[in-house]
């Protein structure tokens, strides 16, 4: 199992995105510190807002390349970049910017993934069961990068992961734990930002700056 390494998964999230994705898009994998990052960012399954779906990006295939207001949880970024990501189209990236986000984003030892790997054309619901269905793989992931804490976006990502009902709004900045494989993962449930949650950001946000804090103290 240690001598598993991310691009190992590829192989499974491809399968996966035949399944249960739209045909003409590639898969999303992850992106960022993939070892001992601070912290882990699970959202939901990409979209194919995410330019890096498109069967000719020869570049990384991470979470939210060409997308804009997501990356305000990201503020920490160097400003330049982040100042780009917010003034350009997304269809305005390249390969090559692509690639310095991330290398920014690994200096900050952040890693961003998805529970679900599919990419749909649009921002429809998955059933739990689909999933599920990337839980295992999700794990894995956890176990080759050790993250020291794990932040779940939404109710639905939260619940499938820690395996019980959550609701964001009754646990925000509660730390959970979860034994997987004989070790002990620390994680937060923190809201959805885009989407129907985009009006959260602030509170995400926040709970963002707690768990930094948090990190620095006591986990």
């Amino acid at each position: 199992m240690m001598d598993m390494k991310l691009e190992d998964l590829n192989i499974e999230y491809d399968k996966l995105q035949k399944k249960y994705g739209a045909a003409e898009l590639n898969s999303i994998y992850n992106g960022g510190c993939s070892v001992n990052p601070d912290i882990c960012f699970v959202f939901m399954n990409p979209t194919g807002r995410n330019i890096a779906s498109n069967m000719d990006w020869k570049g990384i295939r991470s979470p939210w390349i060409g997308t804009k207001n997501i990356w305000d949880l990201f503020y920490s970024l160097d400003e330049s970049i982040y100042n780009k990501i917010k003034k350009i189209k997304g269809s305005e990236w390249t390969e090559e910017f692509a690639k310095k986000v991330y290398e920014d984003v690994t200096k900050h030892k952040y890693f961003i993934t998805n529970l679900g790997k599919c990419t749909q054309i649009d921002a429809r619901e998955l059933s739990d069961d689909v999933y599920k269905k990337y839980l295992h793989l999700l794990e894995k992931e956890f176990e080759i990068i050790n993250p020291k804490v794990i932040v779940l976006f939404g109710n639905q990502v939260s619940s499938i992961v820690l395996d019980e009902r959550i609701s964001v709004s009754k646990v925000r900045k509660k730390l959970f734990q979860k034994k997987i494989n004989s070790k002990l993962y620390n994680f937060y449930s923190v809201f959805y930002p885009v989407g129907n949650g985009k009006f959260n950001i602030n509170k995400s946000i926040e709970d963002i700056k707690y768990i930094i804090e948090e990190l620095k103290t006591k986990i």
